[in-house]
């Protein structure tokens, strides 16, 4: 079970199953990454098939289609239908146990267990995505996570870059000692922009993760966070968000928005909901937002002159507010290594 004690430095130390390294620098002021990058689309894949389309009737979608028809032929790695992933259990179960849903007071709620919750909090106010190929929504993607043990679960992950995504610590890692499923994930199936059976931009199997020693050892809730690397460039072609490290005041004011693929939902759907952040310590942020299991590993962003950043990785809920783990320099700091 995961502890929510101590917020040593030392828990951002980096670990992977390709392990790398990086020096913690301290926080002095707002620091951005680089500028997020809407992608490319199929407009590259569109010129290698428009041949193919003389003289074709102008069905919307078709050349899309045709696009991630030819990409799949010139690239084994993408998959063009989606596996079947009804009555998968969201990963965070796979960390904490069986997730709870409703909402409870806080009395009814066991100590040390508002880790494991995602709550929707009364009405139900989250609209589904129905373009999911269009930015920003192709740079989230619906994840099939694979077991050490070869159990299967479902959870959400955001493009940071070319081969890179963010995601939940305990997407990639499952910190349960004493289980056969303990330990790095086996593989991930990344499926950007998932629409139900529908990838409009395919599918790539990663086996490369990264996560921080003050989750995978300790289990902390507080270094809840990690990285998939794709073994393709995938992020060219739908996209990535920017994310930062803000001060408090600037969170405090910010609409924070959240798209991802809760299990509560027709399987593969994404649904999204916004809403101004309620509270921040240092190491999370807080905030009224419908979610539910399943979405763990996705963006908590902010929009910006139009640019989408991200200011925290959804992990958590609880009875009153949901939470992400908040992206502190240290957090910055490793994103940054990891996208490379």
């Amino acid at each position: 079970m995961a502890n929510q004690g101590g917020h040593a430095e030392s828990g951002h130390t980096p670990v992977s199953n390709a392990p790398t390294e990086l020096d913690e620098a301290a926080v002095t002021e707002e620091e951005v990454s680089q500028s997020p990058f809407e992608g490319e689309g199929f407009g590259r894949l569109q010129e290698t098939v428009q041949r193919d389309l003389e003289g074709v009737e102008a069905v919307p979608g078709y050349g899309q289609l045709r696009a991630a028809l030819t990409n799949s032929l010139v690239d084994p790695n993408v998959v063009l239908a989606a596996p079947e992933t009804i009555d998968l259990p969201p990963i965070a179960e796979a960390s904490f146990g069986p997730l709870t849903t409703g909402r409870p007071s806080i009395a009814e709620v066991p100590s040390g267990s508002l880790a494991v919750r995602e709550t929707v909090h009364d009405t139900d106010d989250r609209v589904q995505i129905a373009d999911t190929s269009t930015y920003p929504w192709r740079a989230h993607a619906s994840l099939l996570i694979t077991a050490a043990d070869n159990t299967q679960w479902i959870g959400t992950a955001w493009f940071i870059g070319p081969r890179n995504l963010a995601t939940a610590g305990h997407c990639v890692f499952i910190n349960e000692p004493g289980t056969p499923a303990h330990g790095w994930v086996r593989s991930i199936q990344v499926m950007p922009g998932r629409n139900g059976s529908t990838l409009p931009y395919g599918s790539v199997t990663s086996t490369d993760f990264r996560s921080v020693n003050g989750w995978t050892e300790n289990g902390d809730e507080n270094y809840d966070y990690g990285a998939i690397i794709i073994p393709t460039e995938l992020g060219t072609t739908v996209g990535w968000l920017g994310f930062g490290v803000y001060p408090d005041s600037t969170l405090l004011a910010s609409t924070v928005n959240i798209a991802g693929y809760p299990g509560d939902k027709p399987r593969g759907t994404q649904w999204f909901q916004a809403r101004q952040v309620a509270s921040v310590n240092p190491m999370k942020v807080f905030y009224d937002i419908d979610t539910a299991g399943g979405q763990s590993g996705t963006a908590v962003f902010r929009v910006v002159n139009d640019e989408r950043y991200a200011t925290a990785i959804h992990a958590y809920g609880g009875p009153v507010t949901n939470s992400g783990t908040r992206i502190s320099r240290s957090v910055y700091d490793n994103l940054l290594a990891w996208n490379v």
